[in-house]
C-alpha cells in the first residue's frame, strides 16, 4: 500500500470512531512518522499548482487528513528542546539537516515544527515560528517576528518583511492554504490570511491585509480580484467608500480598506534586489 491509501484508511477509521489517541498503534503511528517525514523531505505537499495561473492552486486533501490524524490519534506529553519545557502532541523538528543545505536558522528562538519543509539556502531569523505542513521554498527569508501558519505554501527567493503573517488551514481539509509564489516580497507588518494567493514576483507594501473579503483593484487588467494578486503587482493598501456611504455616526462618511494593484517600476525591483545583497 501506499502512504497515501495508508494515511486515507486511517482518517477514514477515525472519521468512524474506530481509533482514536489511547488505542492508536505502534504500526498506525510508524505510518504518521513516515508521513511526516515525508513532508519534511517536501515528497508530499498540502497543496499544489494545477495550471498556469495563481488561482490553480489546489489542496490535497489527503496530507490535511494526515496532518489532522498528528493532532488526533497522539497524547500530548511533556516534551524538551534545548532548555525549553513545552506541551505538545508533537515534537519540534529536527534541525540538523538545514546546515548541509546551506539553510541558516538563528538561535533564541527560531522554531520550526514537526512536518515542516525548509530548502535550500533560506534564512529563518529569530524569532519566527513555522508550523506543520507548511512549504518554504530555496531561498526564502522569513524574517524576524514572522509566522508561516500550517500548510502554507512559499516559494522559492521569497521575502517575508518582519512581523509577517501567513495564515494557517487545516479545516475544512479540501480548502486550499495561503500560497505566496515564486520571488514575492511581502513588506514588513503584512498579513495573509484565508487561502489568499499571491502571483510570482508581485511586490507588497507595508501592513497590507490579503484576505479574500478585500477587494483587489488591479489597474492592470482593470479588474476587481477576491482572493488572489496577480503576478507581477505592486500592491498597497488604500481606504475606498463604504456602502454605509454617509452616516450619522460618521460625520465624514465610512471607508473600508481595499488593495490597489499597479504594475511594477524598475525602481521597486532595483530597491528589492539591493535588500537581496544582503543576503549573499
Amino acid at each position: 500500500m501506499s502512504l497515501q491509501s495508508d494515511v486515507e484508511g486511517l482518517w477514514q477509521q477515525y472519521q468512524n470512531d474506530e481509533i482514536d489517541a489511547a488505542s492508536a498503534t505502534v504500526d498506525e503511528l510508524d505510518t504518521l512518522d513516515a508521513f511526516l517525514d515525508a513532508l519534511e523531505a517536501g515528497e508530499v505537499r498540502a497543496a499544489e499548482k494545477t495550471g498556469s495561473d495563481v488561482t490553480s492552486w489546489e489542496a490535497n486533501e489527503w496530507v490535511k487528513q494526515g496532518i489532522l490524524l498528528n493532532f488526533g490519534l497522539r497524547e500530548t506529553l511533556a516534551r524538551e528542546y534545548g532548555d525549553v519545557r513545552y506541551h505538545d502532541v508533537l515534537p519540534l523538528r529536527d534541525t540538523a539537516d538545514l546546515g548541509e543545505r546551506g539553510t541558516r536558522n538563528t538561535p533564541d528562538g527560531t522554531a520550526i515544527r514537526r512536518g515542516a519543509y525548509l530548502g535550500s539556502d533560506c534564512i529563518m531569523m529569530s524569532p519566527s515560528f513555522v508550523n506543520i505542513g507548511a512549504y518554504i521554498g530555496d531561498g526564502t527569508l522569513v524574517d524576524s517576528c514572522d509566522t508561516v501558519g500550517s500548510c502554507a505554501q512559499i516559494g522559492a527567493d521569497v521575502k517575508l518583511g518582519a512581523n509577517t503573517l501567513i495564515g494557517g488551514v487545516l479545516e475544512p481539509v479540501e480548502d486550499a492554504p495561503v500560497v505566496i509564489e515564486d520571488g514575492a516580497a511581502l513588506g514588513a507588518g503584512c498579513r495573509v490570511t484565508s487561502g489568499f494567493r499571491v502571483g510570482e514576483n508581485s511586490i507588497v507594501g507595508e501592513n497590507t491585509l490579503l484576505t479574500p473579503r478585500i477587494p483587489v483593484y488591479d489597474l492592470v487588467d482593470e479588474e476587481i480580484y477576491y482572493g488572489h494578486l496577480p503576478a507581477n503587482r505592486r500592491a498597497f493598501t488604500r481606504f475606498v467608500e463604504s456602502s454605509l456611504g454617509d452616516h450619522e455616526m460618521f460625520e465624514s462618511g465610512a471607508y473600508k480598506p481595499a488593495v490597489v494593484a499597479l504594475d511594477i517600476e524598475d525602481d521597486t525591483l532595483d530597491a528589492t534586489r539591493r535588500e537581496e545583497a544582503l543576503r549573499e
